[in-house]
């Protein structure tokens, strides 16, 4: 197995897969606003995609180790192929509970998309050299740039294509990318050594216990402003197009993508030289996140398109920060024989901070507006901050050098 090459794979993979799950999202998002559904039930249209994420993580991770990660990461686009062509039904299907269970699958293939993705790594970098730091945040940081091309591209398709085609258009190049995967991916990419056990599913390692439970609140904190209230505040308030928002929330992914993927550099130039970050890293980079959504709350009303654009840019490279170092963390806290149980148990916490913060998002913004949206969001930062610091040190040595 050449590792270079499997990264490689692994990397187009999650690349191909993350510009249908960005496109989908804002598609999905626009089009049924532009149906006239409220805040809170487009909201409610991502409670499955986010609630099964949870279930996926936690099954997914056992599921990686004892079958390999090639075969996890090779449903999970198979299950986002069906989930785009269930949405191509005659409009007058398209209800709430329909696109629930269509954004179920999609949340089902995410996760596992993702787990298989992230899990890979520590079967093909060293963590002795600074290779793994810089392979995770790569990953981590293109995939999400990536994701605001694809919230670009599900805007320009619903203009240019409308919501049934955009969703053949992506369901035809997802299928390309799962007939790359099977013929060249490695079998036993990622496969436990000895078998995995269900009960294992659940983490025992208080250093991947403590950072899934900040993980939670930290993506808490960006969805419960982001995924819903920010852009129907940007069309209801502003006055925004469709194009317009997209174009936006593209523009902020992908330069949060290159803050991840940039991040070891970043990181090495803030703290003087070190190689690899630790736990109290990324308290300190929670705290000041936190800072950010306090001011916007404080400032919006004086001028709101002014600092949403300013704040949003902070918070990107704060945010990004954060979660490359997160990212990192885990997988070096993990075990090295199926450290998809690790991964999936983290990121099942992860899902659970989005299911949080996407349902709060719309109700929140529907009952208080944006400001009380960045209270929230503040509030969870430091939370995050708080349970970042309970992280042992000495257990995210001792796993890199497994």
């Amino acid at each position: 197995m050449n590792p270079m090459k499997q990264y490689g794979l692994v990397t187009a993979n999650y690349w191909a897969f993350t510009l249908t799950d960005g496109a989908l999202r804002m598609l999905v998002l626009l089009f049924f606003h532009q149906l006239g559904y409220s805040p809170f039930e487009i909201a409610m249209l991502f409670l499955f995609y986010e609630f099964f994420g949870i279930v996926t993580n936690l099954v997914g991770g056992w599921l990686g180790a004892r079958l390999g990660l090639n075969v996890t990461m090779n449903i999970g686009l198979s299950i986002q192929i069906i989930a785009l062509l269930m949405l191509t039904v005659p409009q007058e299907w398209l209800g709430v509970v329909y696109v629930m269970l269509a954004q179920a699958l999609s949340g089902i293939a995410k996760d596992l998309n993702k787990m298989s993705a992230k899990s890979s790594i520590k079967s093909l970098a060293s963590n002795q050299d600074g290779t793994l730091y810089k392979w995770v945040t790569l990953l981590t940081g293109s995939k999400n740039a990536l994701k605001g091309v694809g919230f670009f591209m599900g805007a320009l398709l619903l203009e240019l294509f409308g919501f049934t085609n955009a969703m053949y258009l992506m369901a035809g190049m997802l299928s390309i990318a799962l007939l790359v995967s099977i013929i060249y991916l490695d079998g036993g990419l990622g496969k436990a050594k000895t078998k995995s056990k269900f009960s294992e599913m659940f983490s025992q390692n208080p250093a991947i216990n403590w950072l899934s439970s900040a993980r939670f609140f930290l993506f808490g904190a960006r969805d419960v402003w982001f995924v819903v209230a920010l852009p129907i505040y940007l069309q209801a308030v502003l006055g925004w197009g469709h194009i317009e928002v997209g174009v936006f929330l593209a523009l902020w992914v992908i330069g949060y993508g290159f803050i991840q993927a940039g991040t070891p550099r970043i990181m090495q130039f803030i703290g003087g030289g070190r190689t690899n970050p630790s736990p109290k890293t990324a308290m300190q980079l929670a705290t000041a996140l936190a800072i950010v959504p306090l001011l916007m709350a404080w400032q919006l009303n004086a001028a709101p398109e002014t600092i949403i654009v300013i704040g949003l840019a902070l918070f990107a490279l704060l945010f990004a920060l954060n979660s490359a170092v997160h990212s990192y963390l885990i997988v070096a806290a993990a075990t090295h024989d199926g450290t998809s149980k690790d991964v999936g148990f983290y990121y099942m916490a992860n899902a659970g901070g989005r299911l949080a913060g996407t349902v709060l998002s719309g109700y929140i913004y529907q009952t208080a507006g944006m400001e009380a949206c960045l209270l929230f969001a503040a509030l969870f930062v430091s939370l995050a901050a708080l349970l970042v610091m309970k992280v042992p040190e000495d257990k995210i040595i001792e796993s890199s050098h497994q």
